[in-house]
């Protein structure tokens, strides 16, 4: 074989080489352009967990809700914090926007009554529709349902122009001008904004498009969001909107009524136990968002998802938050006796745990039998909070003591802070000595310092506080995620799935 030959052989097999290549790298362009990016969820240690951080907690990632979203947030139905990232990072939050333009057309005018009309600037504002057509009239109740249920941006500019021209109008102002109209709208979502003490949010439109015509900075965080959907949620024509999975509406077309059916954004809805609303958004700056209320157990847990890497990845992010919250609530008792003691309290003739045994301050050698009102009363407690203590204080208790007097209270504390007070109360009547036994008494009470003899009996507690949290154990819980790693990262990369459309 003659070099040339070799030459010419090496040559074809670089060749073949390079086009392998190049097809190898054109499937793998392929595939990223086509499929959907995976999930990075993760545990990052500044996740704050009711005031901590992962990092100071010493937390494992499986004790932690691991999630991909850039920013969130959960809260109770009294605003506690249970867990957040970067709640206070302003960012866009499309159509959760939507929650503040339902907020202060409702707060306008509770009754519902006025008549919105679709504008050919809200037939045409396009992204996410309630399929409205210029010229459409229908109730706000309607109109609230086309915005909530199916993210109507056409519902949501409908609204804002109707409700602002009636502003202007009760105002003097001008209320031809639709511009004037959704901006005095607009200006009514940021007092309400500054009321509610939303102070990292800004408002510029109703809908929450961040783009072309509608670029502007329009922006919140996740406390704020958390902090407006718990106060629409009390609004019980607000809620239950947004509890609906899906809504059949009626509008008046060319003096004609037409149906339209609308199909909720919210995916949790009916999925879910216990999901009765909010909102969801999506744009490209905002990324996938998601403000969600779920019932458990008759109390109303937040959680608000802001910039999650898809659509879909934005509602299992809410669901892992949820799950990690009540893997890790328990009711917890808080009386814990073994021995009882038989009384009539209220009109109730029963058994009653023997809780403690209080002095009595007039005897040398006397207790009162103590017990509680409600010897089954529980609180939520959580695991991450840790163990439950308690301390009793006991009465100056003097006198006759008749069953049900208070003789003392117990304090339960958490995580050095009081969680529960609970009055002790007598279950048994105990006279006060008579005068031939206050004498015997004050002669003991007066040779007490040479006898040594007690001057009141001793209280005792009996109740116990069982564990919340194995002391022994470094987990307190088992978090729904699959993730293992703990990270120092403050914020993670992803790339959505969506296919561009904005809710």
């Amino acid at each position: 074989m003659t070099n040339a030959t070799i030459v010419s052989l090496s040559q074809q097999s670089s060749r073949k080489c390079a086009g392998l290549l190049a097809c190898v790298l054109s499937c793998i362009a392929a595939l990223t352009l086509c499929c959907p990016s995976i999930a990075q969820a993760k545990v990052l240690k500044s996740d704050i967990i009711a005031g901590e951080s992962v990092q100071d907690r010493g937390y494992t990632a499986s004790q932690c809700p691991s999630i991909d979203a850039k920013y969130a947030i959960a809260t109770d139905e009294d605003g506690n914090v249970l867990f957040e990232r970067s709640a206070d990072t302003a960012a866009q939050i499309a159509s959760m926007t939507k929650i503040m333009t339902a907020i202060v057309a409702l707060d306008y005018n509770p009754d519902l009554n006025i008549k919105v009309t679709v504008t050919s600037e809200a037939a045409k504002i396009g992204e996410s529709s309630a399929g409205l057509q210029q010229g459409d009239t229908m109730s706000l109740k309607t109109a609230l349902n086309a915005m909530m249920v199916a993210s109507g941006n056409d519902a949501a500019q409908s609204i804002a122009t109707s409700v602002g021209a009636d502003m202007l109008y009760n105002e003097g102002g001008d209320y031809g001008n639709e511009d004037a109209c959704v901006a005095r709208f607009v200006q009514a979502m940021n007092d309400k904004a500054s009321e509610l003490g939303l102070t990292n949010t800004e408002f510029t439109n109703p809908h929450g498009l961040d783009y072309g015509d509608y670029k502007g900075d329009l922006h919140s965080c996740a406390r704020d969001v958390a902090k407006e959907a718990a106060y629409a949620m009390k609004n019980s024509a607000f809620r239950k909107i947004v509890s609906q999975s899906s809504a059949n509406i009626t509008v008046t077309r060319n003096n004609q009524k037409v149906g339209i059916s609308l199909t909720s954004t919210d995916e949790l809805i009916g999925s879910y136990e216990g999901t009765v609303g909010v909102k969801t958004g999506y744009t490209q700056k905002a990324g996938a968002c998601y403000a969600g209320a779920n019932d458990h157990n008759g109390k109303e847990y937040y959680v608000v998802i802001m910039n999650s890497s898809s659509e879909e990845q934005r509602f299992t992010d809410a669901t892992i938050v949820w799950d990690w919250i009540y893997a890790n609530e328990t009711d917890y008792k808080l009386i814990n006796c073994s021995d009882t003691v038989d009384a009539t309290i209220n009109g109730n003739q029963s058994s009653y745990p023997l809780v403690a045994e209080v002095a009595h301050q007039d005897w040398t050698d006397k207790t009162i039998k103590a017990t509680v009102a409600d010897p089954n009363q529980t609180i939520a407690a959580y695991t991450w909070n840790g163990n439950i203590s308690e301390e009793v204080e006991y009465d100056n208790v003097t006198g006759n003591v008749s069953v049900g007097d208070k003789v003392g209270t117990i304090t339960f504390k958490q995580h050095n802070e009081t969680v529960a007070t609970v009055d002790l109360i007598a279950a048994e009547d105990v006279a006060a000595p008579n005068f031939i036994e206050g004498i015997g008494i004050f002669w003991q009470r007066m040779f007490s310092n040479f006898t040594g003899a007690q001057t009141v009996a001793q209280s005792t507690l009996y109740n116990t506080t069982p564990y919340l949290v194995d002391k022994t154990s470094s987990s307190t819980s088992t978090s729904t995620s699959t993730s293992t790693t703990t990270s120092d990262s403050s914020s993670i990369t992803t790339t959505s799935d969506s296919t561009g459309s904005s809710e």
